[in-house]
């Protein structure tokens, strides 16, 4: 069985969501094929034999329009006989994954959780509402698509190396689309990509207080988040809000300070590996959501938490 994973990069750099696709579809059994769509360094994508890709197939070009990225994937699939489709969950891989499963006639199933279920059909189980559920999803299709959840399984790490080889794919763009420029975050971690966030809600007073956040993040080589009623209050912007209705991250390590957890927030959060609760309020929604909890006066924690972090160093 040929199960392909597109991967995505950033700055020329594998994203760490796409390693652990590749883990994921190497645990599944049979021939792991990796696609990178656009440039990224041959040797850099040579080193996903080291998370379990036989091969690497690249398709050079700019692939801004999901919808030309989406025939293109479906079009390598069909060339390397994959039945199975893996891809790391992100808003272009809902957007890729949907339309190459029209193309395909595929089952897709997003935020899958664990490894499939073959003793009896094909089952995965998958989170739902905002990861405050899940669902064993039974696929009946012959081809799958699988867009797995962050932190779902550990990168499988080796010494191999995969073969790169360039692939050479037919997009008829029906021009419904065009992409007339692109606008890239900026900072020097980005939120979505963080292995490690910083965030602070209404408990810190006010705009003023927020060097201590952007302290503890840069000792920590942290993205700094915030609540919604913090960027709602204009104290931070839009960009760095963390919640349902914000953005939803996926880090190995989350903190929170001064933020008491309402369930938005958590829905936002919860796939975080370890989560770190700073609060004075002893009876914080958030401290039941916490894998470590400091009950304590934030202005008096963290800047002691920094320095001890640095003494580390």
């Amino acid at each position: 069985m040929a199960i392909l994973v597109v991967v995505e990069s950033l700055d020329g750099k594998l994203k760490k969501a796409s390693r652990e696709a590749v883990s994921y579809a190497a645990q599944m059994g049979g021939e792991v094929i990796a696609l990178s769509l656009g440039d990224t360094d041959q040797e850099e994508l040579a080193t996903l034999g080291a998370n379990g890709a036989g091969k690497v197939l690249t398709v050079a070009g700019n692939f801004a329009s999901s919808s030309d990225a989406a025939e293109a994937v479906s079009e390598v699939m069909k060339s390397v006989g994959a039945n199975v489709l893996v891809m790391a969950q992100s808003a272009k891989a809902d957007m890729i994954g949907g339309r190459v499963a029209i193309k395909q006639d595929a089952a897709m199933v997003s935020n899958v959780v664990s490894l499939p279920d073959t003793s009896n059909g094909f089952s995965v189980k998958a989170s739902i509402f905002s990861s405050k559920a899940f669902a064993q999803v039974e696929v009946r299709k012959d081809k799958k698509i699988l867009v797995v959840g962050k932190n779902v399984l550990e990168i499988k790490e080796d010494c191999g190396t995969a073969s790169v080889e360039s692939a050479s794919v037919n997009v008829s763009s029906d021009n419904k689309i065009k992409v007339t420029g692109q606008e890239k975050a900026t900072g020097d971690v980005l939120l979505p990509e963080a292995n490690i966030v910083v965030s602070g809600g209404r408990g810190l007073k006010g705009p003023e207080n927020w060097g201590m956040v952007e302290d503890l993040a840069k000792v920590l080589g942290a993205a700094t988040g915030c609540s919604k009623p913090v960027s709602d209050m204009d104290w931070r912007p839009h960009s760095e809000h963390v919640g349902q209705t914000g953005i939803k991250v996926a880090p190995t390590l989350y903190i929170a300070i001064g933020i008491s957890g309402a369930i938005q927030h958590l829905a936002g959060v919860n796939s975080s590996k370890y989560i770190v609760v700073i609060n004075k309020d002893e009876e914080a929604p958030f401290f039941k959501a916490a894998d470590f909890g400091i009950v304590g006066d934030a202005f008096e924690v963290v800047p002691k938490l920094t320095e001890a972090i640095k003494a580390l160093k």
